[in-house]
This record gives structure tokens, C-alpha cells and sequence, in this order.
């Protein structure tokens, strides 16, 4: 399978679209990992098969202390890591973390819910969900 070109990002691998996500994770050829709060996952949805690994905890939103220990023990030595939040933003920090422990690490853009519409609802902008691809409630 030929791989697109993806231009790095500043402090890790780059930005990947979700659909590309889901076609990586498909072939074997990347980890996804859920950065968003056990509270958001449980909550909202989540991705059949995704390593949760929180970047920040509800309530309060505190830097996950184990974020380290967790990613290494997710992402096997030399595989890369994609990493989706609620909509593409907390992935980025938690990608650049990850970079810096060795991982080459991908974020997905737009999140699980994509941005927020004029509403504020989110869900209706892009995101893992708006693109049907795989998830799950509770």
C-alpha cells in the first residue's frame, strides 16, 4: 500500500485526516490512541480497538501523571502512534509529548467530534463520528 506523504508538524510526525487514520489502524500499520478523559469516552463515545491513554483527567483537566508510562506500554518499539482527542487539539500536545519519548507519533485531525458549529454543538463540523467511521457508545 502505497503511503502518502504527510509533512511533519512542529514537534511531531504531522497531521493525518481521520478517514487516513482508520485506514492505517486498518492495515496494521499504526496504533490509535484515545488522548480524551475516561469521562469524555465514556460519555460521548469511543473507538472500538483504541488504547485509551488520557492526556488530561477529569475533573480539573490535570496532566494524566502515568502519560508516559502509559504510551510506552501502547505503542510497541518503532510502530506510530495516532493520537485523537475531542477535536484535534489536546492531540497535538499529547503527539509532541510522545515525540519526545521516542514515538513517532501522528495526530488526527478534527478530533472524534470536530470543531463546534454555530450552536456550539459539535458532531456536525468533521470528526471521527461526522465521517462514519467506527465508534461506539459507553
Amino acid at each position: 500500500m502505497t503511503q502518502p506523504t504527510i509533512p511533519p508538524a512542529e514537534g511531531y510526525a504531522g497531521d493525518v485526516a481521520p478517514q487516513q487514520a482508520w485506514q492505517w489502524v486498518q492495515a496494521g500499520q499504526a496504533v490509535l490512541v484515545d488522548v480524551r478523559s475516561d469521562a469524555e469516552r465514556e460519555w460521548v463515545g469511543q473507538v472500538p480497538g483504541a488504547v485509551p491513554v488520557a492526556w488530561k483527567q477529569w475533573p480539573g483537566m490535570a496532566l494524566n501523571a502515568e502519560f508516559d508510562a502509559q504510551m510506552r506500554a501502547a505503542v510497541p518499539d518503532g510502530a506510530r502512534a495516532l493520537l485523537l482527542c475531542r477535536s484535534g487539539v489536546r492531540s497535538i500536545a499529547a503527539a509532541r509529548r510522545a515525540t519526545e519519548l521516542g514515538i513517532t507519533a501522528y495526530n488526527i485531525l478534527e478530533g472524534f467530534e470536530g470543531d463546534a458549529d454555530a450552536a456550539g454543538q459539535r458532531g456536525k463540523k468533521g470528526g471521527w463520528r461526522f465521517h462514519g467511521l467506527p465508534w461506539k457508545q459507553g
